[in-house]
């Protein structure tokens, strides 16, 4: 077994060559496995390696510390379109000259969606070991995995569309994968929703006790690794064509151009602005105020 990671130690790699199973692992757990952009550039670097060895037909993606992963780093929004740390973007987030302009927005997001686009279409197979929180890019990764092993309390869900809208991307996906009734639902909430609760749609391969996810998605990992490994990669490119006829059509384009555009918002008093938000009470507050304002009371009605 092969076994290195980031310059950082924030995600981990690994090879089995006896198993024919590579493991990528996000080790982030103090920010529950949330990445920025040097995180995600490392995960697509070990992703890209695997891709080329010619030895490994599986890739275990999982995260350290009971959580697969909550997606990407809110803390400074607006890093992810330029070099600005968290305190200069809050101490100008008000005014609109620091928002990014419609072409950055368009050119950052088209490499963002190019990541997920290349993980949906991996030419090996991608196992999933999901638990504790898969939520936002976490909960996409999880609905890509070739094979999803799940936990039943892991919490799923998409909260950034509170604060950035829900036509996020990835919505020929979520359309595909969840049905475009629990999609709509997850999507114009933001309701963060517990796997059990999906367990009978059968959206993941296998939901199970979280106490037995680890054994149970190393047994898929290291069966698909006995098939061979032309076959694997043959049929990856096919299943590929074939959804992409069926379910994906346009979303190459669609998917970074709706995030560019309908994260974009422009918000009416009354609202709420999680950015502005964050710049006047912090993350925490912010994260907290935003919970209370999307809040209502459920009546009961079974």
């Amino acid at each position: 077994m092969t076994e290195t990671g980031s310059s950082d130690g924030r995600v981990l790699f690994d090879v089995d060559r006896d198993t024919r199973v590579a493991t990528i692992t996000l080790n982030n757990p103090a920010q529950r496995n949330s990445y920025d952009k040097p995180m995600r550039d490392d995960l697509a670097r070990f992703l890209d390696d695997v891709v080329d060895d010619d030895d490994v037909t599986v890739v275990l993606l999982r995260g350290e510390g009971g959580v697969f992963s909550t997606g990407a780093n809110m803390n400074n929004a607006y890093g992810w379109y330029g070099d600005k740390k968290d305190g200069e973007a809050a101490a100008t987030t008000v005014d609109r000259k620091a928002r990014p302009s419609q072409r950055r927005r368009l050119i950052v997001d088209r490499k963002t969606f190019e990541f997920y686009h290349n993980f949906m279409g991996f030419p090996k197979v991608t196992v999933g070991e999901i638990n504790g929180f898969a939520l936002g890019g976490g909960f996409e990764m999880a609905l890509m995995c070739d094979i999803s092993v799940i936990a039943r309390d892991t919490k799923l869900g998409m909260p950034a569309t509170r604060f950035l809208g829900p036509a996020l991307g990835s919505l020929h996906m979520f359309f595909h994968r969840l049905g475009p009734v629990q999609a709509r639902k997850l999507l114009l909430t933001g309701d963060i929703v517990e796997a059990s609760t999906l367990e009978h749609l059968g959206i993941f391969t296998e939901t199970c006790d979280s106490g037995v996810v680890t054994a149970r998605a190393r047994y898929w990992a290291e069966k698909v690794g006995r098939m061979p490994a032309d076959g694997v990669t043959i049929a990856k490119e096919a299943f590929r064509m074939v959804e992409q006829n069926q379910a994906y059509q346009g979303e190459e384009v669609a998917s970074y151009m709706f995030h560019a555009y309908a994260t974009n918002l422009q918000f009416s008093p009354g609202e709420f602005n999680f950015v502005k938000t964050r710049a006047q009470h912090g993350t925490k507050e912010a994260f907290r105020l935003r919970d209370e304002h999307f809040h209502v009371d459920e009546p009961e009605w079974r």
